[in-house]
């Protein structure tokens, strides 16, 4: 199906750069700092900007250049973030306009067909992983979820809805910018249809075979954790235990799956009693025994140090916390908070129990994480070995020259 053709006026609204290197607005980058853009991190940060030429506003496309006159690549500005510009292309005669917006969306529904050819839920586009800096699409089912979380994302809105709805032939487009990254942009938080008719609450999904209502409208992220499917279908592959503890549970991923996996029981806990009855009604969709489950509203910090001193014991034990570092600048305070949990986590486990634990801070790496569980094992008085790497899936990519697109990382650890 071909696009409909772009009028000039269009054009000159949308697409505020000429599109030839060496005319328009520019950013100069100081010098040393041009190195991390010719390996492709897409991040042009404040404290890296020499000089600004020319009028800008926050969703223009500007060149990006070395104090040398060097190309770097064509970036669009967000005057109110410490991320002051995001790379959309690195060629000089590449325009950012409808028919690259359209070209990217193109490639990244390809490599999701490649890799998850039979899902219906996934995730369709990951930011920076696929050429569209800040801008997320979820699939679940007929239903699509947007987070358009960039100047970039948020000024090119219309295309990306319009791509999205033409090229997968679905007409349902829900809007759930209403992170706390927006106010790092100086975006306005947005939760609302862009396309078709209000979600249907609540919306089933299928995934491994197992059934799960998503609360798109009010739940975190776009309501799910996609990036988890891996890491669930693992912990189901471990769950033939008599005790298992799922921490954080949420709406019950981990716990349906342990159910599923044989677990005799198992104790969910969560700081929402609206999450857990979606998680009592997921056990429930799938045909597991809920009574073999202790929904527990209760903050996870202060019932495992209960736990602890009631000696209890667990064979399986996920953790799976919301985020506690969304930038560098937090991750002191995060690691301290992920050391305490790991920490009684690891004293509440049997010999030869496995403990599968998660970090989705961007402001901690994985090397970082590795360091924090082997303090807390070591604090334990454990013996604790990895015997997993764990990740988000294949829909959820990683690009090579930004590592800072493995916001999730975790490992299932054994004492």
């Amino acid at each position: 199906m071909a696009r409909p053709p772009v009028n000039a006026a269009q054009r000159t609204k949308t697409a505020p750069h000429a599109g030839t290197h060496g005319t328009g607005p520019r950013l100069l980058v100081k010098a040393g700092r041009e190195k991390s853009l010719l390996r492709r991190h897409p991040w042009v940060f404040s404290g890296a900007i020499e000089r600004q030429d020319g009028a800008m506003r926050a969703g223009d496309t500007v060149a990006v250049e070395a104090l040398d006159g060097r190309f770097l690549g064509w970036a669009i500005v967000s005057p109110d973030s410490q991320i002051r510009a995001r790379v959309w292309s690195w060629s000089p005669t590449e325009r950012v306009d409808e028919a690259l917006i359209a070209a990217r969306i193109e490639r990244a529904l390809a490599r999701r067909a490649r890799v998850l050819p039979a899902s219906t839920s996934l995730r369709l586009l990951h930011g920076e992983a696929d050429g569209l800096p800040g801008c997320i699409c979820d699939r679940y089912g007929d239903q699509l979820v947007v987070q358009l979380l960039s100047s970039g994302a948020d000024r090119w809105r219309a295309t990306i809805v319009s791509e999205l709805t033409r090229q997968t032939g679905l007409r349902h487009v829900y809007e759930r910018s209403d992170t706390e990254v927006m106010a790092l942009e100086g975006l306005s938080p947005r939760n609302e249809a862009l396309a078709g008719d209000e979600p249907d609450l609540p919306r089933v999904i299928e995934e491994n075979d197992l059934r799960y209502s998503v609360d798109i409208r009010q739940g975190h992220k776009t309501g799910f954790y996609l990036d988890q499917r891996s890491s669930r279908l693992l912990v189901r592959q471990y769950a033939n235990v008599s005790e298992a503890l799922d921490c954080f549970c949420y709406t019950g991923g981990f716990t349906t799956n342990l159910l599923a996996g044989g677990a005799r029981h198992v104790t969910a806990i969560d700081s929402s009693a609206d999450a857990l009855a979606l998680a009592r009604f997921n056990v429930e969709t799938n045909g597991l025994d809920a009574s073999r489950v202790d929904f527990v509203t209760d903050d996870v910090f202060k019932k495992l140090r209960l736990l602890r001193d009631q000696a209890k014991q667990f064979d399986v034990i996920v953790l799976d916390p919301p985020k506690f570092a969304p930038t560098a600048a937090f991750a002191e305070k995060a690691a301290r908070g992920y050391k305490d949990i790991n920490l009684l986590a690891l004293k509440l486990l049997k010999p030869g129990g496995l403990l599968f634990t998660f970090s989705c801070s961007g402001g901690i790496n994985r090397d970082l994480f590795h360091k924090i569980v082997a303090g807390a094992a070591l604090d334990a008085g454990v013996d604790a070995r990895i015997v997993h790497h764990l990740a988000a899936g294949p829909d959820h990519p990683i690009a090579t020259a930004f590592p800072e697109g493995e916001y999730l990382k975790g490992f299932a650890v054994q004492v």
